[in-house]
């Protein structure tokens, strides 16, 4: 008698098949992603082995081309998928939220802290680098929301240092493909304990507003980050 899967242990697509599932987006989003992916590892197979050739050891590296050529063939797949995952998500409310909690390194998010009728939102994360306040909407809207959510908490933050960044397409403000890599060259100012307690303190404060709805990236799996060094 087969047994029924429960919810929480339903099967999941296996590796292949999550990478087939995206090989496929990625087509669908850019025509010319795939080939430079193969490009990338054919040329990374021909240099391996031409160097085998010219030092007489063509034995051992085939098979280190072989390594070499998917190992360079899946980070350059990596990267494109991520960039086609940005693009796919880029301008709709709640994006920049999507990116803050899929990333790395012991981050607190707290979605639309503050935001308005016109869905310009803040949302507050938590890490090493002290409080970052990210927000999204035209330079215009979101420069009143950010100056009130930082005076709402600077009082429970104390001395702890405060950052604001504005994502959108307005001058001066970040992609959101770019806001993961702006995040994590912040200085790592607090220690673990710290922002246990800064977390703490800001948990406490009330929500000034809820998430908005409407079409949101809520369940968009976002490439991971590389882990911010600890000190």
């Amino acid at each position: 008698m087969s047994k029924k899967p429960t919810d929480g242990a339903q099967e999941r697509p296996g590796r292949f098949k999550q990478i087939r599932m995206v090989a496929q987006v990625l087509r669908q989003a850019d025509p010319k992603a795939l080939p430079i992916v193969f490009a990338s590892a054919i040329g990374t197979l021909v240099v391996v082995i031409l160097i085998g050739l010219l030092i007489g050891q063509l034995w051992f590296f085939i098979p280190l081309g072989v390594l070499a050529a998917f190992a360079v063939g899946m980070i350059v797949f990596g990267q494109l998928a991520q960039r086609a995952q940005y693009k796919v998500i880029a301008g709709q409310p709640g994006a920049a939220a999507a990116i803050l909690k899929n990333m790395r390194g012991g981050w607190t998010v707290t979605e639309a802290v503050s935001g308005n009728r016109n869905l310009d939102m803040v949302h507050r994360a938590v890490g090493r680098p002290g409080v970052i306040l990210v927000s999204e909407g035209p330079r215009s809207r979101v420069g009143p929301l950010l100056g009130a959510e930082k005076k709402r908490i600077s009082r429970a933050a104390q001395q702890v240092p405060i950052y604001d960044v504005q994502v959108g397409d307005d001058e001066g403000q970040i992609p959101v493909g770019k806001l993961q890599r702006h995040l994590m060259k912040l200085p790592r100012n607090l220690t673990k304990g710290q922002v246990s307690e800064l977390n703490d303190r800001l948990q406490a404060l009330p929500r000034s507003m809820q998430m908005p709805k409407g079409p949101m990236p809520k369940g968009a799996r976002m490439p991971k980050g590389p882990k911010p060094k600890t000190r």
